[in-house]
């Protein structure tokens, strides 16, 4: 298939999950990133809610996040952002169809 449905889909498997991860007033720290890590690990797909007090612009949060967790950033809405390992990301893209 394609990216685009890889990602249509990781959005559609998105919709049921609650943030388990809040990025507040300090930001972006290790103690985020390594639960990131190991929630991805163990889930796959993971909301993170970045909260107002955070004062930063979330899309290139979530980028970094994404980044320095080895993962793929699905979808930035709001304040909410879907991030999934690169492995379901690669599987999803490469599935025929």
């Amino acid at each position: 298939m394609t990216e685009k449905f890889a990602i249509k889909e990781l959005r559609r498997r998105g919709v049921e999950l609650k943030p388990t991860i809040h990025v507040g007033k300090e930001g972006l720290t290790d103690g985020v990133v390594e639960e990131l890590i190991k929630q991805i690990k163990n889930h796959k797909l993971v909301k993170v809610k970045v909260l107002p007090a955070a004062d930063t612009d979330v899309t290139a949060l979530g980028e970094e996040l994404s980044q320095r967790a080895r993962a793929v950033l699905v979808d930035s809405r709001g304040s909410v952002l879907l991030i999934s390992d690169r492995r379901t990301h690669q599987q999803l893209t490469d599935k025929k169809a």
